[in-house]
């Protein structure tokens, strides 16, 4: 594996202000800002469930996990305080690291939320990468993703106390489904935040080829991993498409060479770039955030994913709807009335 960490520090941009609607993907955002002025929800939420005892949680952490300061984990501190810098968190929240083999660190909480790393991230990353998983939680503890995590988690709880209930089970499970695509979309939202706090795209793109390979990134050719992503999305017939929709329903994450994809097509359309040179909402407009337009932002995210994809399902779709459309185009000719 490849060693990064002797590389001379590299200057970033500190981008003062910025509101987390930066990097929020236009899907998340828009749940996000509707979500946010909804006062009350997030109190509500936690009276239903009463499943998350935050304090339950850190206290779980803080007696089987090392916390991250100045003493411990010194250069993972530093790190994260100049990712936290970077983004210009105010308040960083407490970050901790398991000992775990599995490549994965998360956000929990709702009030005071804290971030975990696996100890497997810290044997398998360089410290640029490791700059970005620590960007990406922040990302999503900035954006207060953790809030309709715990509303997801509440209700696969649900689910299984319902399972006698068909009806009942069905309309859960279509929530469950839509908070899983929300998921998805906040996980895009939270490699945006990742690629702002390290400000290399090339870095990024090694993080979701070594999540993807276990680390093996010699073994690899960014070309060719980049490619499976196009393959992916455009490749098969109309079962591979139906295939696809099942494999997603239950994923909290998107697959690995989507995230890649992804990533680099908000790289190639110029966001980044925009938001780098200075250009980007701030925190303090967040309550004027237009609800009504971010749901449009939403939906013509959801139209041009859908206008450019390759998928056979998606151009099945599209040369049914130009059929409709000519049909309806000819019988509105048959039907004008005459000059």
């Amino acid at each position: 594996m490849t060693n990064n960490d002797d590389r001379p520090t590299r200057t970033r941009v500190t981008l003062t202000d910025i509101s987390s609607r930066a990097w929020e993907h236009p899907a998340d955002r828009g749940a996000l800002v509707a979500l946010r002025q909804l006062k009350g929800f997030d109190f509500v939420l936690r009276k239903i469930s009463g499943l998350i005892d935050e304090r339950a949680v850190r206290l779980q952490f803080l007696g089987s996990a090392i916390r991250v300061d100045e003493r411990q984990f010194p250069r993972v501190h530093r790190l994260y305080t100049e990712a936290g810098s970077t983004l210009d968190v105010r308040q960083l929240p407490e970050l901790y690291i398991t000992n775990s083999p599995i490549w994965n660190a998360f956000t929990i909480g709702l009030d005071k939320p804290i971030i975990v790393v696996n100890s497997a991230l810290l044997q398998g990353l360089d410290e640029e990468e490791l700059r970005f998983i620590l960007g990406h939680e922040l990302g999503h503890a900035q954006s207060g993703h953790a809030l309709y995590q715990s509303l997801l988690f509440w209700l696969m709880r649900l689910t299984g106390a319902m399972n006698w209930m068909p009806i009942g089970a069905l309309g859960i499970r279509a929530i469950i489904a839509a908070l899983h695509e929300w998921s998805r979309k906040a996980e895009l939202s939270g490699d945006r935040a990742g690629l702002l706090a390290v400000q290399d795209p090339a870095v990024a793109l090694r993080v979701q080829m070594k999540l993807a390979s276990g680390g093996q990134l010699a073994e690899l050719d960014t070309t060719a991993f980049l490619a499976q992503g196009t393959e992916y999305e455009s490749s098969g017939d109309l079962r591979d498409s139906v295939l696809k929709l099942l494999l997603l329903e239950a994923q909290s994450h998107p697959l690995a060479v989507i995230r890649a994809h992804e990533l680099r097509r908000w790289v190639d359309e110029g966001e980044y770039t925009t938001i780098v040179s200075g250009d980007y909402p701030k925190r303090q407009d967040d309550a004027d955030a237009s609800m009504s337009q971010e749901a449009k932002n939403a939906a013509k995210s959801y139209s041009d994913a859908f206008a450019r994809s390759q998928d056979p399902l998606a151009k099945v779709l599209r040369d049914l709807g130009d059929g409709l459309g000519g049909v309806r185009d000819w019988v509105s000719d048959k039907l004008r009335p005459p000059r």
